[in-house]
């Protein structure tokens, strides 16, 4: 490879070049090696004095500098010259003066060895947990523990389970950390014929004196994990949050969502639906909301039953909520899977003001969802049904828990795209808040501290109940909204028998919401492709009666093939509709089946 343009470094950028010429001719998978070397090389602007110097450039490594100093030297004894001084340290060429007096050392100094760190177990792991543990007995004794004791006084310190893994399809639990600590000398573990017993060795006391100097710094340590910064402190849209990915497992479906289709709710005749013939919903004149004072009520969690670990253990999330402070209200949701109430303590006070039951709806849902029955519901069409029921329910703020559990590597980099897309339409186009956890434990720690957080949000300010005699299911989304226009400051919210009336599919939904539904079951017809449609036709008659005005024959069939692109070709982005796809919304609706 010819060298015509001016070099810092002519001699060496020579035989560079000829080495990318022979690994070219040998087709040498070094090739890409040498030819980032040789650009690197002929782009520098300094003169270097010794080739071990080039490993600052992006493309020489050991190897190739130990080769270019061997070529160095025999060109400087084929010729005569002096050998090349080595510099001892590195220095950055042409920022420092070279020292030309410099003794000529052969090899560089050796590296000072670092010195091995002591072992600090992660902050609430398992190890941590169990020398916390153990360190509450009285050091220098020579009695230990047993595992359930130990088990017992160590939970407290550890965010994950000692007794349930993490996943149901893993065996690992934080138990498991107990090996690593015997290995390295920090626990004694002793057997005899009827039980094990565990103690620290004077390592372990070291490394417990040493964490209990770290938290004698910061007196008042978290007890979990810190609230992240994403959670809002007031009632406005929650924001985006990140994770990375790690799966390996691959199942079809979860087993931690219990589906019974086929339930009719207890509250289905709590709302009238209303009037749905008029376009515009009756908006109610005049109406007193009920007053919820500061005292008179408490946020509690609601969990759906369905809500489980896995098919053995049912249990679970509700137990490990319990554990850590929040008791959740355990019934069957009409949507979502967990929400907040305001439960009165007065059971009889908002039947005597006009409402049902004894809970408020607060403007807070979650929808969980592991990471494989997100692409299941992805696939059949459930997750757009969920979100769609969701937007419709008038709450505010809409949480979304991906659980990112083990799956199939190559399941997954299939199903990748999918996945990012489906996440990332429900941030920007439905304005949900996503939240992406690991496992289990990591949802429940975060419903814990929202719960903890609502209860400082609600508790100590009033709470205005719309009554349910002014409700339809016509009317309580505008309504909503125009109360919010009107006193953006204060809520509204509703009561729980009211919102499980409204949040039953037949009573929210409309004519309109029927022909979204019905447009979007045509593949590659997204929300936003639906909406402009329904602008253009206002109702499916409408729709198919166009279709029918486009005559018979060849022409009218070929302007059934164009009738929606005619209108929505010339949109922009997400909007615009294809000739195919209007085709195939052609082949679909102007058919003689659906002429009314």
């Amino acid at each position: 490879m010819p060298a015509n343009e001016p070099c810092a470094n002519p001699l060496l950028l020579e035989w560079v070049g000829k080495w990318v010429d022979e690994a070219r001719e040998r087709n040498s998978k070094g090739l890409t090696t040498y030819k980032k070397a040789y650009a690197s090389l002929k782009a520098c602007p300094v003169t270097f004095q010794h080739p071990s110097q080039l490993q600052q450039l992006q493309g020489f490594g050991q190897i190739l500098c130990d080769r270019l100093t061997k070529k160095l030297e025999e060109h400087c004894a084929q010729n005569g010259l002096p050998k090349p001084k080595r510099p001892r340290r590195s220095i950055v060429p042409g920022l420092a003066d070279q020292n030309d007096d410099e003794e000529d050392g052969g090899e560089r100094p050796p590296k000072r060895q670092r010195k091995a760190r002591p072992y600090v177990p992660t902050l609430r792991s398992g190890a941590y947990a169990i020398i916390m543990g153990l360190a509450e007995l009285e050091e220098g004794s020579r009695t230990g523990i047993t595992k359930t004791q130990l088990i017992e006084v160590a939970q407290p310190y550890c965010d994950a389970s000692f007794t349930a893994p993490p996943d149901p399809k893993s065996y690992y639990t934080a138990w498991n950390s107990i090996n690593t600590l015997v290995e390295k000398d920090l626990v004694c573990e002793r057997r005899t014929k009827v039980k094990r017993t565990y103690s620290l060795t004077e390592e372990g006391w070291e490394v417990a004196r040493r964490i209990q100097q770290t938290r004698n710094i910061n007196p008042n340590p978290p007890s979990g994990p810190v609230l992240p910064r994403t959670v809002p402190l007031r009632s406005e849209p929650l924001g985006v949050e990140e994770v990375e990915e790690n799966h390996h497992v691959d199942r079809a479906l979860s087993l931690e969502v219990e589906t019974q289709p086929g339930q009719v709710s207890n509250y289905s005749n709590v709302v009238a639906n209303g009037d749905s013939s008029s376009g515009n919903a009756v908006l109610p004149s005049n109406f007193r909301p009920i007053r919820l004072t500061p005292g008179s009520f408490e946020v509690q969690l609601v969990l759906d039953v369905r809500e489980v670990r896995s098919r053995t253990d049912r249990d679970y999330m509700q137990n490990e909520l319990a554990k850590k402070g929040v008791s959740p209200i355990m019934r069957s949701l009409d949507l979502g899977d967990a929400l907040w109430v305001a439960k009165c303590k007065d059971a009889n006070f908002l039947s005597r003001c006009g409402a049902e039951g004894d809970e408020v709806v607060l403007d807070y849902v979650v929808e969980r969802k592991r990471l494989d029955d997100l692409i299941s519901s992805v696939k059949d069409g459930r997750f757009h049904e969920q979100k769609f029921r969701l937007k419709r329910s008038g709450i505010k703020n809409i949480i979304y828990i991906v659980e990112e559990v083990s799956m199939d590597g190559d399941v997954l980099d299939r199903r990748a795209e999918m996945v990012q897309s489906a996440i990332g339409s429900t941030q920007v186009v439905n304005g949900f808040f996503v939240k992406k956890t690991q496992k289990m434990d990591d949802t429940i720690r975060y419903l814990t501290r929202m719960t903890m957080l609502l209860k400082k949000q609600y508790e100590s300010k009033s709470i205005l109940v719309i009554p349910t005699e002014v409700l339809t299911a016509q009317n309580y989304l505008p309504l909503l909204e125009h109360l919010r226009e009107k006193n953006p400051s204060a809520g509204h919210y509703i009561s729980y028998p009211a919102f499980a009336s409204l949040a039953s599919k037949s009573e929210m939904m409309t004519l309109r919401d029927l022909y979204l539904k019905m447009l979007m079951c045509t593949k590659q017809v997204s929300g936003e492709k639906a909406l402009e449609i329904q602008k253009r036709w206002k109702t499916p008659y409408e729709f198919v009666k166009a279709y029918e005005d486009c005559g018979n024959g060849e022409e009218g069939k070929k302007r059934k093939r164009e009738m929606v692109f005619q209108q929505m070709g010339n949109l922009m982005g997400r909007k615009k509709i294809t000739k195919p796809l209007s085709l195939k919304i052609a082949e679909i609706w102007a058919d003689d089946i659906w002429i009314l």
